[in-house]
């Protein structure tokens, strides 16, 4: 049985661009693509954290070092420039993969560089007040 396991994320990039009258797809700075481990044409994630909507599309390829984040055709309905999103991709693996494997993550500054932030996720908090019996 394969696992559909949490690949790789650019987390909070801001939207450069949305451009509603082109095919699909978001553009992404081949920088951020080749730290996060995204194909080209790899099927992409976008969680807008700023208006809270989610959808799936496949990644193209922007400039290397301009921080585009272009969300085209669509999906430019929900996402604007300035917006906060998560790009986040996942693969099937099998258990021992799953086990194994740890997540990429690339976290960005205000203009989509890649930050040396290399730390792992934390779970949320844990509230004191809930009880768990």
């Amino acid at each position: 049985m394969k696992l559909n396991v949490f690949k790789s994320k650019i987390h909070r990039a801001t939207v450069t661009h949305a451009d509603l009258e082109y095919e699909g797809s978001v553009t992404i700075d081949a920088d951020l693509l080749e730290r996060a481990d995204i194909l080209p044409y790899e099927a992409i994630h976008i969680w807008n954290v700023t208006q809270g909507t989610r959808l799936v599309t496949y990644a193209l390829e922007g400039p290397r070092g301009s921080g585009c984040i272009c969300v085209n055709g669509a999906a430019a309905h929900l996402n604007a420039p300035g917006d906060l999103v998560i790009l986040a991709t996942f693969a099937d693996m099998d258990r021992a993969e799953a086990a194994r494997h740890v997540p990429t993550v690339v976290r960005v500054d205000r203009q989509n560089r890649a930050l040396d932030d290399t730390s792992q996720e934390r779970p949320g908090p844990i509230l004191n007040s809930i009880s768990m019996s």
